[in-house]
């Protein structure tokens, strides 16, 4: 029996910049120092900081995120990027995280801030950032999980390929208690950059 190496190198991600990707109008683009303000203001928006689970006090603190997400790169940990509109505004974050080069696989996150949501931001962000994954970094799964609560980000889901895999009972722990969460998944098919 031979035994099996990692689905992707060491040097996928880090051996190259973070690039700024196209997203059906809109752009995805490494967050930079000057976005402090937009972190701060997103993690004190009630809906995202009870489903992330997350505060943000201070820009100060905002800019250390915004430096590991750059870190996270470099370690092939992670990606994130600053939703941007076309003005180059930012209106929301996509990001992977638990990226498994061994397996080839990763977690899919998002959030889109209150002004921009019913503007199809998060779906036409998730599309884009699936569609890079799946084909020029060549992870072969992409998850999501949200609570069963968030049915903004179920419909985000299924507009986007990720098919309902599961319900995780008591998964992750919120202010207001445990939350079950929805699990979904897309594959890259063989031989395909798409699900």
């Amino acid at each position: 029996m031979t035994a099996l190496g990692p689905y992707l190198q060491r040097g996928t991600l880090s051996g190259q910049v973070q690039p700024s990707l196209d997203a059906d109008g809109l752009v995805l683009r490494p967050w930079r120092d000057d976005d402090a303000a937009v972190v701060v203001k997103a993690y004190r928006e009630p809906d995202i900081c009870h489903f992330s689970r997350r505060t943000m006090a201070t820009e100060a603190e905002a800019l250390e995120w915004i430096r590991r997400w750059g870190t996270r790169w470099q370690e092939e940990s992670g990606a994130n990027w600053a939703v941007c509109t076309s003005d180059r505004n930012v209106v929301g974050r996509v990001a992977l995280s638990r990226v498994n080069l061994y397996e080839g696989d990763a977690e899919l996150g998002y959030w889109v801030l209150p002004g921009d949501r019913g503007k199809a931001v998060a779906s036409r962000a998730v599309d884009g950032l699936k569609r890079w994954a799946f084909g020029s970094a060549g992870l072969m799964r992409l998850q999501l999980s949200h609570s069963v609560h968030n049915q903004g980000s179920c419909g985000v889901a299924g507009k986007t390929g990720f098919a309902l895999e599961g319900t995780r009972r008591s998964a992750l722990r919120h202010a207001d208690g445990w939350h079950d969460m929805h699990l979904h998944a897309a594959v890259r098919l063989q031989g395909s950059s798409s699900t």
